[in-house]
């Protein structure tokens, strides 16, 4: 397979994570309280650019289409292999937040600390694992405009990142504080 035919299969990927994502969102825990959606635009904004840069063909003919590194096929399926790992890892933060997840920086009816798989060591893996995602995905692609993208998608996921980890705070208090002294917010913690 060629380049370009890696990028489409990287895409399909995408496909999977959002599939996943839609069925697992029938079933959830009722809102406590909620973000407001003016401030939800802060970051959902940031990545409805950084999806658009990736994935629409209109912007491989500006300069956000020139190459980075010559094609390689080899390279693009590594960029694949890193995609699936990366959608893996959110797909696998997002089935043990069960319940509690929430698209918007949410606090729910009986919200739970996380701590179990991925969340043992790892504040943030499904921001993470999409991060990890985007970064195979534009190795895959290998343009200028995948590099952009990934960098608006790590600093939307960190400014949301921090937001929750103040939602989580006031939710937990003393019991969050332990959780983030042992986790590392969006890689694990080196001893």
């Amino acid at each position: 397979m060629g380049t370009q035919e890696w990028f489409h299969v990287a895409g399909m990927c995408w496909l999977v994570f959002l599939l996943y994502w839609l069925v697992s969102a029938s079933k959830l825990k009722a809102v406590k309280r909620r973000e407001p959606i003016h401030e939800r635009l802060f970051y959902m904004a940031p990545m409805i650019v950084a999806y658009v840069l990736l994935f629409s063909d209109w912007m491989t003919f500006t300069e956000l289409g020139r190459r980075f590194m010559r094609p390689n096929p080899r390279i693009s399926a590594l960029g694949v292999a890193v995609t699936a790992v990366g959608v893996g890892l959110a797909i696998w933060a997002r089935w043990h937040l069960g319940e509690n997840w929430s698209a918007a920086v949410t606090l729910k009816k009986d919200h739970e600390l996380i701590s179990t798989g991925p969340y043992r060591g790892i504040r943030h893996p499904i921001y993470t694992g999409m991060m990890v995602a985007m970064a195979g995905t534009a190795l895959a692609l290998g343009e200028v405009r995948g590099l952009i993208a990934l960098v608006i998608t790590m600093v939307a996921f960190y400014f949301k990142a921090r937001k929750e980890e103040r939602y989580m705070m006031s939710e937990f208090g003393e019991k969050y504080i332990a959780y983030k002294n042992r986790t590392g917010m969006l890689l694990p913690k080196l001893p």
